[in-house]
């Protein structure tokens, strides 16, 4: 075996490791888990599918899609932005940035963690939407909704990591909880946008909730007819912000 080839065996493996033990260590925050999987089903099943008073099948689409962006924000904020922060505190990012794994590494082990309970509560409300909501879509829009949702993850991901590097753990919980409700509810993800008054209509328009909402609203064509690019515009300009702000929290963490 190869000099080249063994180091990027180590590289997969140290990889590896630090995917598990982040998976392990949210699993074994019962406060952190149970609250990030069962909100989103929950709520789809009480308002999208028990409580809806519209048409069932459009109300339940809806809130198929709003429901879905609320609940991937849940783990791609608080799993970076509280872990990172925890981890900062109690000394162990320090040890970390001493061991073989690197930063990319430790971050793209926490997008891994966050993509994989994104999918569960994808599966899980798409499966009530398609059993019990009456909800009609073609293969491609199954496909290129969970798609979204699973891309739409990375702005959420790095405002997260932003928080985390640059708050401490139990300021970082409450900031990120300042951020997740007000902006999900500002965004329409609760209730349409469109019986927001005009003036908050166009508040809504400042929070990615709203533009990653309404991307996938286009793909059921339920949105607000808005070009597609101004959505996808907003969110990108998100993620490279709080990209950049999460890197100079980490160069700060580093002098520190």
């Amino acid at each position: 075996m190869s000099a080249s080839t063994l180091f990027s065996q180590q590289k997969v493996n140290s990889f590896k490791h630090e995917l598990l033990l982040d998976i392990k260590m949210a699993c074994r925050e019962p406060s952190f888990f149970i609250p990030t999987l069962a909100f989103p089903l929950m709520f789809y099943v009480f308002f999208g599918l028990l409580f809806s008073d519209m048409g069932k099948g459009q109300t339940s689409t809806y809130l198929l899609v709003s429901y879905g962006v609320f609940g991937i924000m849940s783990p791609a904020l608080f799993g970076f932005g509280a872990s990172v922060a925890s981890e900062r505190d109690k000394g162990w990012l320090a040890i970390k940035q001493l061991s073989p794994v690197s930063p990319w590494q430790y971050i793209a082990a926490k997008l891994f963690n966050a993509l994989i309970f994104a999918s569960v509560i994808v599966v899980g409300l798409f499966t009530l939407g398609a059993v019990f909501g009456d909800v009609l879509l073609s293969t491609w829009q199954w496909l290129s909704l969970a798609a979204l949702l699973m891309l739409g993850t990375l702005p959420f991901c790095a405002l997260g990591l932003a928080v985390g590097f640059w708050a401490k753990g139990k300021s970082a919980v409450a900031i990120l909880n300042l951020i997740f409700l007000p902006s999900a509810f500002l965004s329409g993800l609760a209730i349409p946008v469109i019986m927001f008054p005009q003036w908050l209509q166009q508040v809504a328009a400042v929070f990615p909730p709203y533009h990653l909402s309404q991307l996938g609203l286009k793909i059921v064509d339920m949105s607000l007819g808005q070009p597609a690019l101004i959505h996808i515009a907003f969110l990108v300009v998100t993620l490279i912000i709080f990209s950049v702000i999460a890197m100079k929290g980490y160069q700060r963490s580093l002098a520190n």
